[in-house]
């Protein structure tokens, strides 16, 4: 069973290089913390904001990738918290088959934004760590 998140709230600091962003359920009040670098960050509200960029960025370029070698991004899927650290998985569907690559979550959530598409995190997770 995974639980399905939404983006609610990114934090970003200047004067830091870690920023933080805020996942809440959709079907319930709980919500907890990733912390991400500045570059995801800045990604992940450039899609909020529906900015575009001039050129490609890295996370235009994994999502055209996908396309381009006959995949479709299902969903992402926060898998584990293991030592204060979250994993990730892209879960591509390609041919009928899932295919699951590993991916830091804030690369997955800004392709997930990206590509608009749902953000899962695993219910012991949010046991753990929801607030």
């Amino acid at each position: 069973m995974r639980a399905q998140m939404e983006l609610m709230r990114i934090i970003i600091n200047e004067n830091s290089d870690q920023q933080i962003l805020f996942l809440k359920e959709v079907e319930g009040d709980r919500m907890f913390p990733i912390v991400i670098g500045v570059f995801e960050a800045k990604a992940i509200e450039r899609r909020v904001k529906n900015e575009t960029a001039p050129r490609p960025l890295t996370h235009d370029l994994l999502a055209s990738t996908i396309e381009l070698l006959g995949g479709e991004l299902q969903d992402i899927f926060i898998n584990e918290l293991r030592d204060h650290t979250y994993f990730a998985k892209l879960r591509i569907r390609r041919d009928g088959e899932i295919i699951e690559v590993d991916s830091r979550p804030s690369d997955a959530i800004a392709l997930a934004v990206t590509v608009d598409v749902p953000i899962y995190v695993a219910p012991d997770i949010i046991d753990e760590v929801g607030q």
